[in-house]
Order: structure tokens, then sequence, then C-alpha cells
């Protein structure tokens, strides 16, 4: 545990890119081997809107991360957050309920808030537009929502009393995590079953994705499934039911054209929306 928290006391952000970029290269390999469903669509196209959505969240996390910095180095230096104020307890220990609560705060609640408030739901609902859900939809962000999801991830670090090694750590599981709940992959179902007990699985998070009401506002989770468990918020619906997609935004046009999901939040607010 000891190697862990240095590793991430000073990991290089060339490191944290690397992580990002093998991630997306290696569940893009495996789904292209043992696609879930076979999309009939532009991959790379798709894959290129995608990941120009993705590098704008990574320069807007870059540009701010001072900001975490501080919080959380102030946090520590005022003895400030609840794990500050909790009790010693084994680091193993620590960490855990320290990455539960930043994975509540930050990955959670800022989900759920976004579904439930109109004006944030505008900037979240380029991620559900994507009807060809893969591992690069995983960070599908208008612009926007990285600054919102920031936001709270920053709450979290100031209400958790992080230190930095464990937001780096958090960060860094969070990305693996999306980027595997995202992959157009099929796991054995007692396989995805088991998962999802523990964290969120490519079939429960993939619930969240489909076209309609409930199951959208379900599922919220990104790291730990616990939350949707404890809340009430997690669904289950046979992965063969599902429809990609949000029923407002059916039309590539819509949803597979760069400069209209950029406008999207400003456009008129649909009457049928999710909000």
């Amino acid at each position: 545990m000891n190697d862990i928290i240095a590793y991430f006391s000073t990991i290089p952000s060339s490191h944290r890119s690397l992580i990002l970029v093998s991630g997306i290269t290696i569940f893009w390999l495996i789904e292209n081997a043992f696609p879930l469903f076979n999309f009939t669509y532009k991959k790379w196209h798709h894959a290129s809107i995608n990941i120009f959505l993705t590098l704008t969240t990574i320069i807007i996390n870059f540009l701010l991360a001072f900001i975490l910095l501080k919080s959380a180095d102030w946090t520590v230096a005022n003895h400030f957050g609840i794990l500050q104020w909790l009790p010693q307890m084994p680091l193993g220990i620590y960490a855990l309920v320290g990455l539960l609560l930043l994975d509540l705060i930050g990955a959670y609640l800022v989900h759920l808030v976004e579904h439930k408030t109109k004006l944030l739901w505008r900037f979240h609902l380029i991620h559900h537009t994507d009807t060809w859900v893969d591992t690069t939809t995983a960070n599908r962000h208008h612009p926007g929502e990285s600054i919102i999801r920031f936001t709270f991830t920053t709450l979290g670090v100031l209400i958790v009393g992080s230190p930095m090694w464990m937001v780096f750590l958090y960060q860094t599981l969070s990305v693996i995590a999306t980027q595997f709940n995202h992959a157009n992959i099929s796991l054995p179902k007692k396989v995805d079953t088991i998962l999802s007990y523990f964290i969120v699985s490519p079939d429960m998070h993939k619930v969240h994705h489909h076209h309609m009401l409930p199951y959208t506002d379900s599922n919220y989770g990104n790291i730990f499934s616990i939350w949707d468990r404890l809340f009430g918020t997690f669904m289950a619906l046979p992965k063969e039911e599902i429809i990609y997609g949000i029923d407002t935004y059916p039309n590539p046009e819509e949803h597979n054209q760069l400069k209209n999901l950029l406008e999207i939040p400003f456009q008129k607010p649909r009457s049928t929306e999710n909000n």
C-alpha cells in the first residue's frame, strides 16, 4: 500500500495520459473481438467525435488541476474532512473508505443531480445521445459537463478530506471503470451479475443508457455499485432489450454531428425530454 501511495503522490501527467489511452485501446480491441452488439456504423467517425470530447475533458481537467491540488493540500494541512476526523485505521481500509466517498460525491451524486436538474441535464444529455455505446462513449461529455463534474470532484475532496495521492488514485480507477462499463463487451451473465454486487459492471451500466425512462434514471454509479443499491436507484434490464440513445434525439444528424452536440445545451428544450 505504501508503494501505491508513493506512486500516486508523484504520478507524472504522462503516466495518467498513458493509462487513459491504454484503457481505450485495450477495451477497443476486446469489444471488436467479442462485441455485445454488432453495430452497423462508421466506427472511426463515431470514435472521432467521442475522442474529441474526451480531449476537451482532459484539457479542462488539466487547466483546473491546481484547484484540486490546493484543495487536497488544504484539507490535510487544516485537518478538515471526514477522513481527517476518523480514528486511525489500517491504511488499506483508510484508502477504501476514501475511494468510496469520493465515488459517492464525484460520480454518483453529480450524475444523479445532472438527471434531476433541468439546466445540468441539458449538458449531460450529450452523453446519452450516443446510440452506439462503446468504450469511447465513456468520456463523451460536453465541455460544460466537464466543468460541472470537476466542481463536484473538488467538493468531494473538501468534504472527504482526501490527500492528493488518493485523488489521483480515484481518478485513475474512475477512468478505467468508466471505459470498462461502457465497453461494447458481453461478459457471461453470472460473471457480470457477481461483479455488479461490488463494482459497476457493463450490463449494469448499459441499463442506464436505455433510451426511455425509468431506466435512464437508474444505475448512476461509476466505480462502486453500492450507492445505487443503497439508495434504491439500481435497476436491471435484459441486455437483449436495451436500446441505446435518448428518445428526443433519435436522428443521426442530431447525435452523430459534433457541431450539433456542442449546441444542444443551448437549443430550445424539447417538452418530452428526460426532464
